[in-house]
């Protein structure tokens, strides 16, 4: 199963997000792709501790209020800018791709916001 097919089979109301991908540090502070949807995505209010991934906070643990899981398609590295479909938007704290390790499972990205 694809993560499309889980989607239609499991999740009534699929949200999508707004992706502004992140680039890197510039002069003048962080830099970040034009916004992208992400749509077949699930987002969860959840708070758990998780250790931040981006390059200025190596090792810090913060707390994560939402987790989204999105399509395997989806370019959202650490430190990227999400908008939410509440109109919130939140920086990308933690990636992590979930493989299917060839068992029918939907291959997929979870990402932690803060």
């Amino acid at each position: 199963m694809d993560w499309a097919e889980f989607i239609d089979a499991c999740i009534p109301e699929p949200r999508t997000i707004v992706v502004e991908a992140y680039q890197g540090a510039g002069g003048y502070g962080d830099l970040f792709a034009a916004a992208v949807q992400v749509s077949q995505c699930v987002v969860e209010d959840t708070n758990r501790k998780v250790t931040v991934q981006t390059g200025d906070a190596e090792g810090d643990e913060r707390l994560s209020s939402t987790t989204v899981y999105a399509p395997p398609t989806a370019v959202v590295p650490a430190g990227s800018r999400v908008t939410l479909p509440t109109g919130r938007t939140a920086l990308v704290l933690a990636v992590s791709y979930l493989d299917a390790h060839g068992q029918p499972l939907p291959e997929h990205w979870e990402l932690s916001l803060e």
